[in-house]
């Protein structure tokens, strides 16, 4: 999650007639079509693919290596550290990257590499210190890729396209997840023992999973660059460009001034995506140990209970990904009529009510039901947020503000892996269903947040984005 900006100090004058003036079309960007929309975001469903076996696998292969539920929370640090440290500095260096390949591609490339060594490396790992360690560098991989991607999608479209560009990103990214989370069972309702493992206890389903991870990581970004390749830069901004000091002290001073310069709504932003990201890391942490306990009586990671709702977090992971697959396209024209700020609190808050209630439930497959407001939710996280935000940015710095923006993920990220192993006793009473009611409660209170933002009116009320 990475990209780089260009000059130093923009003072809030400066942001604010940029934004307005991002309502109108610009020449230099052609209109692309839904086709070319849909192939330049086609690399979006390799990075997905990726975060979603993470997602899904993460937290019962540390179980089956042996860790205790209380420390899952400081296993996941890997993410949003790397995050933090890799996605401003990544997308600092790439808006003042010139290659014959364009300013992103390099980082698109590179990373998407890498990503896929570390998904053939991982259902390996034969210690829980080797699986921490290798989603370090996983994780670096895809932070390497995901955020340079954000801003070449904010750099190929006019802003009156933003819209469908983000929310087609938001359909790869529930697609690829539908799939991340549903190759396991696919692999048992083809014939695969759910119960076969290898040498570290880890499912052979597991082991599977990876694999087409790793080839999907690295094709489809090629897939992408090859279809739509970035626009040339002209001779304006080469010149502009050249000028710009260089070496990481450089950089560095250009993040620190992008935060100073921060736009009113993008701050405002930060409120949401605190709750809404501690709260969807307790789901995704804590999902397949409430479930085993919930719905299979076991907590024991070796038991065939354990596996199973492993198998069924993959089933309800895979739906609501599939639902927000569809509800991405779906929510284009209410976002148009209503603002990405309602709709998504009307998600959020679907998908709060719904995760309070799975703890109640013990018919497996009622739980199908709250997982269609997780879908909704899903859909509008990846992509409404980018809308109000890229509204608000000057389109220069577009690169350093999604890498900064993304620090608004990975910072909620890592203060609940710091505080949750403090409290999972004390205030949860050790109890994994617990932790998803605290993830139902907190998007709750990230509806309430999104719409106390106040948003420029071409932030809040995107223009036609066909």
């Amino acid at each position: 999650m990475n990209t780089s900006s260009a000059v130093a100090t923009t003072t809030t004058t400066t942001t604010t007639t940029t934004a307005a003036a991002a309502t109108a079309s610009d020449p230099a960007k052609p209109h692309l079509s839904f086709w070319q929309i849909v192939n330049m975001n086609v690399g979006f469903f390799g990075i997905q693919f990726s975060f979603g076996l993470q997602q899904s696998n993460m937290s019962p292969i540390y179980k089956y290596l042996g860790a205790d539920e209380a420390s899952l929370p400081l296993l996941w640090l890997a993410g949003p550290l790397t995050g933090l440290l890799v996605q401003p500095l990544i997308g600092a260096m790439s808006d003042r990257t010139v290659t014959r390949w364009g300013r992103r591609t390099p980082y698109f490339m590179i990373g998407a590499l890498l990503c896929s060594l570390g998904l053939l490396l991982m259902p390996g790992s034969p210690t829980l210190w080797f699986a921490a360690g290798l989603l370090w560098i996983l994780d670096a991989a895809n932070n390497v890729t995901m955020e340079p991607y954000r801003a070449y999608v904010s750099d190929r479209l006019n802003p009156a396209q933003h819209a469908q560009g983000f929310l087609t990103q938001s359909a790869f990214t529930g697609l690829a997840q539908t799939l991340a989370y549903l190759t396991p069972s696919l692999m048992v309702w083809l014939g695969m023992d759910r119960d076969a493992v290898n040498g570290s206890h880890i499912p052979q389903t597991t082991v599977v999973a990876f694999m087409v991870g790793a080839v999907f990581s690295f094709t489809t970004v090629w897939w992408s660059v090859r279809r739509v390749p970035e626009l040339p830069l002209s001779t304006d901004e080469l010149q502009r460009l050249a000028q710009l000091p260089r070496g990481l002290g450089s950089t560095w001073r250009e993040i620190v001034g992008a935060i100073k310069d921060m736009p009113p709504t993008m701050r405002q932003l930060w409120w949401m995506k605190l709750f809404q990201w501690y709260g969807m890391m307790c789901y995704w942490i804590y999902i397949v140990p409430a479930l085993a306990q919930t719905i299979f009586g076991s907590s024991d990671a070796t038991s065939s209970g354990f596996r199973e709702a492993g198998l069924l977090n993959g089933q309800i992971g895979g739906f609501y990904n599939f639902v927000a697959f569809f509800a991405a396209f779906a929510l284009l024209p209410f976002t148009r009529r209503f603002g990405a700020q309602k709709v998504h609190a009307l998600c959020l808050t679907l998908a709060g009510v719904g995760l309070w209630a799975v703890p109640e439930i013990s018919n497996r497959w009622l739980l199908f039901v709250p997982m269609v407001g997780m879908g909704l939710a899903w859909a509008s996280i990846m992509g409404n947020p980018y809308v109000l935000l890229a509204g608000s940015i000057p389109p220069q710095r577009a690169g350093v503000y999604m890498g900064i923006f993304n620090m608004f993920i990975v910072i909620p990220m890592l203060i609940q892996m710091l505080t949750l192993p403090l409290i999972y006793n004390s205030w949860l009473g050790g109890q994994p269903a617990n932790v998803i009611r605290l993830a139902g409660g907190l998007l709750l209170l990230a509806a309430v947040a999104v719409l106390r933002v106040k948003t420029a009116p071409s932030a809040s009320t995107p223009v036609d984005a066909g």
